[in-house]
């Protein structure tokens, strides 16, 4: 699979922020390129079935055709890909992450994505159930005994996670734009609208 940097960058733009719809002019400044060049990207987009437009004015917003399987497995296939792409610093802490038994998903955000090594601590997204977060939490702790920069995480069930994308929540907001360490069909399945 053929995908340029730009193409990835555009499509999980759209998928990790769901409270915003995007046009070619908007989209553009996000990519650093120009609207034509991110109209080139959405037209090869389309061809694939990847992306629809809903026209409002003259405007054209981008929507991911998530009701299709393949659709899902080459956003899985991108959040797999930018993981395995991420710095060695970022790579070092998905593979402690990767050990989480105890949760469905986990997503790394915050100034560690941009910051690295001079991040004060490292965000971490955990969705689990009630049921576990007794075990998760204590995962975590152990995590924190070994690593000189701790895990500052964040506990979410499913349902906490849709609600509080239903309200707005900015700090989830945040935290789902990050990088996905595990867990890619269930943040797939809880960011499709």
């Amino acid at each position: 699979m053929n995908i340029t940097r730009n193409e990835m960058k555009f499509v999980l733009t759209i998928f990790k922020s769901i409270e915003i719809e995007y046009n070619a002019n908007s989209i553009s400044k996000i990519l650093n390129i120009t609207p034509m060049g991110a109209l080139k990207i959405a037209k090869n987009l389309e061809k694939q079935e990847i992306i629809s437009y809903k026209e409002l004015g003259k405007a054209k917003f981008f929507k991911l055709n998530l009701e299709n399987e393949y659709v899902k497995q080459y956003i899985k296939f991108l959040l797999q890909k930018e993981s395995k792409e991420g710095t060695p610093f970022l790579r070092a802490k998905i593979n402690d992450i990767i050990t989480i038994k105890n949760a469905d998903a986990a997503i790394l955000f915050g100034s560690a994505l941009t910051k690295n090594k001079e991040a004060n601590d490292i965000d971490i997204l955990l969705i689990t159930d009630q049921k576990r977060f007794p075990k998760v939490k204590k995962e975590i702790e152990s995590l924190n005994l070994i690593n000189p920069k701790k895990y500052h995480p964040i506990y979410q069930t499913k349902d906490d996670i849709k609600g509080n994308i239903k309200d707005g929540d900015k700090v989830i907001f945040n935290a789902i734009k990050g990088i996905v360490a595990f867990g890619e069909d269930l943040i797939i399945k809880l960011l499709s609208k």
